[in-house]
């Protein structure tokens, strides 16, 4: 498993492309705007992009997702189910003020708390961790986990966004994330890398 992190958007979230080069399948995380370069990446290491993942519906997440369709038709759009109705309301995704564009997405994978699906080699498990926002979730897959907004390096997502709760944030964090693993890789949607052995000791939120 081959990890890319290209930053993008107004507000340069993290934009991760991951691949496995047995097979060349790989998958995408929250595509915060659209970039030539990841997609000269692709290109370049022959990959099929089978799924476009969004940890969340906030709009600095999923302003590069119709421009990615475009150029990878057969890629699905991932989701929480929970998160159905905040992708698909531009007034509440608050993609005007971090894209200053409408953006409404309608996935066509809604997954839930368990929810698998493979990529190449790579099984991807969907991990629920509402707070940030109502249906906001993580990808583990392998030793990686992609938090998005819920969990950062020494820090947690906002929790002052509406249907946002810092208690329910907290809980998901502790319940299900620092049950992992300590030496779990976490790829978060903003700043550099952690891990879980790093953040149970050491996060001041938690």
């Amino acid at each position: 498993m081959k990890i890319f992190n290209m930053p993008s958007g107004p507000l340069m979230v993290n934009t991760y492309l991951v691949i496995d080069e047995k097979n060349k399948e790989g998958f995408i995380v929250d595509p915060g705007g659209y970039d030539t370069g990841l997609i000269e990446e692709i290109r370049k290491l022959e990959t099929d992009i089978k799924y476009i993942i969004l940890t969340h519906g906030h709009g600095d997440h999923i302003g590069g997702v119709k421009g990615y369709r475009k150029d990878m038709p057969a890629a699905k759009i991932v989701a929480s189910a929970a998160e159905k109705d905040l992708l698909a309301d531009a007034s509440m995704n608050m993609s005007m003020m971090t894209q200053n564009e409408a953006i409404e997405v309608h996935a066509d994978i809604l997954v839930n708390e368990g929810d698998e699906l493979c990529v190449g080699d790579m099984k991807l498990q969907f991990i629920m961790t509402p707070g940030h926002s109502p249906g906001g979730m993580c990808i583990l897959t392998g030793n990686a986990l992609f938090s998005g907004d819920t969990l950062f390096h020494s820090s947690v997502g906002r929790t002052d966004f509406p249907g946002a709760s810092f208690e329910q944030l907290s809980k998901a964090i502790h319940e299900k994330l620092f049950v992992l693993p300590e030496d779990t890789m976490v790829y978060p949607g903003h700043m550099g890398p952690t891990s879980i052995g790093f953040e149970k000791k050491n996060n001041p939120f938690l």
